[in-house]
């Protein structure tokens, strides 16, 4: 492919439109040649990415993030990518939506229609919540991650906002995102999302572990608790009075050949089940979910587990945190701060 594309594409975040691969050169027969060879891959009416770019993007947010720059590229000023879209421009954390869909926004009365696998949201917001990223206009972080709670829901608002405040934002700017809404639809669970959001939660997995925890009404969740133990620190997901609930991702346990992290996958259960005996040996119950523990039949089986094991904790050990445990934790978040060192 003519240089001259290549970096054309670089420049624009991997996507050019058909007037731009004119004004370069590429004549229409080349570019419906490109398209015969499979060379260049079709995003919206008029816009494009290379086919090998396209196929090393993962479909979670890779390809969305491709087209959602390709619509922007075909509609009229005064849009901005929005809610998933803007998410993933910014780095933010989500869920898999219901539908995936590319969002944009322009100020107007409270109304949304969708069209072509574009939702189009006509909302208010001011000047200063619109920020620049990779070329693209953007709801910023605070508007973005309220937007996805009064969008999809208290556990996808809850992900997104965890993953806003790990980004820095304090949780004051995701109320202020959310003063003006005071009649909108969506708005209870905006405000039960930005309640609940604690950026110590390192991953989405946490965030919904999290979730499970205040759903099943044991106490107030605890993140990032640092046990002493006699093999060092360890620092757990989440506690509840002397109750330890991990939250445990498969990739943990997959080989990098495979996509995941361990080198050694038989080591790693083998370290995991050594970490777990050792906080268990403080005096501590531990509970592990994974995620499927959160959708469905499982998720109400996991609810009971979780309200049984925490019965478990209370009956051998009190309802309270032992005071030993809690002087070791203090001290340690005295010295590490309150999320475990990278």
């Amino acid at each position: 492919m003519d240089p001259r594309v290549v970096a054309a594409l670089s420049a624009n975040g991997g996507v050019i439109r058909y007037a731009q691969l004119l004004d370069l050169g590429v004549s229409p027969g080349e570019v419906r040649h490109l398209k015969r060879r499979n060379v260049l891959h079709p995003l919206r009416r008029g816009v494009y990415t290379t086919t090998e770019l396209w196929d090393s993007l993962d479909e979670w947010s890779g390809r969305p993030r491709l087209v959602a720059r390709a619509v922007i590229l075909t509609v009229q000023r005064g849009w901005v990518l929005s809610h998933n879209s803007a998410a993933d421009e910014l780095g933010l954390a989500t869920l898999r939506p219901p539908v995936p869909l590319t969002h944009l926004t322009r100020p107007g009365w409270t109304n949304a229609w969708t069209e072509n696998d574009v939702k189009h949201h006509l909302a208010g917001f001011a000047e200063s919540q619109v920020v620049e990223t990779n070329g693209v206009k953007v709801l910023g972080a605070a508007r973005t991650a309220v937007d996805i709670a009064r969008e999809h829901g208290v556990i996808h608002g809850m992900v997104a906002c965890d993953s806003a405040l790990r980004l820095g934002l304090e949780k004051s700017a995701l109320i202020a995102a959310y003063d003006r809404m005071d009649k909108w639809p969506g708005r209870r669970s905006i405000v039960t999302s930005v309640d609940l959001a604690d950026g110590r939660a390192e991953n989405p997995h946490e965030s919904l572990g999290r979730h499970l925890v205040v759903e099943a009404g044991i106490g107030e969740p605890d993140l990032q608790f640092p046990v002493r133990t006699a093999d060092g620190i360890k620092w757990c997901d989440i506690r509840v009075g002397n109750h330890i609930i991990e939250t445990d991702g498969r990739i943990k346990y997959r080989s990098k050949a495979n996509g995941g992290v361990a080198d050694d996958v038989e080591q790693a259960l083998w370290d995991e089940k050594q970490r777990e005996r050792l906080v268990r040996d403080r005096r501590t119950v531990v509970t592990r979910v994974v995620w499927e523990d959160y959708w469905g039949r499982r998720r109400v089986e996991a609810v009971c587990r979780l309200r049984a094991d925490h019965e478990e904790s209370v009956r051998l050990y009190g309802r309270e945190l032992a005071p030993e445990l809690a002087e070791e934790a203090a001290a340690i978040r005295a010295a590490y701060g309150d999320r475990r060192p990278a």
